[in-house]
């Protein structure tokens, strides 16, 4: 048997599985942190980091391990009713719930005893178990004629609007320039389930980011913020 010890924790926008970008950089103005804890958390274990532009995080799917796995699993980039094989896949539900993202590295920080790693859009619930901190190595892991299977394109984005009411809330805010780019850069992807999309939708949806419970509606490839409201 074996064993595996978080060396750190994410700290992201993301307060929800819902709100979660489907993969790393699609997101661009939202910015995170890996806190560094434990054993890991010291000077030495970055030393010479600052080198790269990039890492590989490799996380564990926490929320999801006790619901265990199956072999096949709809990807919703096939519509959410083609099933394929779970390792043709990046679902959430695996064998052992590891994960792994490619993201920018923006810094590294010091504050109140703790070291935290400042990074770019990731995918990442806030609170993720973070098991791996790697250096991305461009000559080896950038492979230019890399076939992506179902997945070679970037999906469509829809258009975001926000109501009076959402303008509002947001223009109070000390950071609400920032946070209504990130809500309109998270929804523009169209979280729901992806049998929903391309079909008539009466229902209203909420995500959580940062503080805020945001409600929204979808009307073909318009996606209005009705309400922001903090949680």
């Amino acid at each position: 048997m074996y064993s595996l010890s978080p060396v750190g924790i994410i700290e992201s926008p993301y307060k929800e599985k819902f709100s979660v970008p489907r993969q790393p950089r699609l997101v661009t103005s939202a910015t995170s942190r890996v806190k560094l804890i434990g054993d890991a958390n010291c000077p030495e274990s970055v030393r010479g980091l600052e080198q790269f532009s990039h890492l590989w995080l490799l996380f564990l799917f926490d929320k999801n391990l006790e619901a265990g796995w199956k072999p096949t699993v709809r990807p919703p980039r096939l519509g959410g009713n083609e099933r394929i094989g779970v390792f043709a896949s990046r679902a959430t539900f695996r064998p052992n719930g590891i994960g792994m993202s490619a993201v920018e590295l923006k810094g590294i920080s010091h504050l109140d005893g703790h070291i935290y790693i400042d990074l770019g859009s990731v995918d990442l619930v806030d609170g993720t178990p973070i098991v791996d901190i790697k250096p991305y190595i461009p000559y080896s892991d950038s492979i230019s004629n890399a076939q992506g299977g179902y997945a070679q394109e970037k999906p469509c984005e829809l258009t975001v609007g926000f109501s009076a009411q959402a303008k509002t809330t947001l223009e109070a805010r000390k950071n609400g320039t920032h946070e209504q780019l990130v809500i309109e850069q998270v929804l523009a992807q169209d979280p729901r389930p992806a049998y929903k999309k391309g079909k008539p939708d009466s229902k209203e949806y909420a995500v959580y980011l940062f503080d805020l419970n945001v409600r929204f509606t979808v009307n073909e490839n318009l996606i209005t913020v009705n309400t922001i409201e903090p949680f």
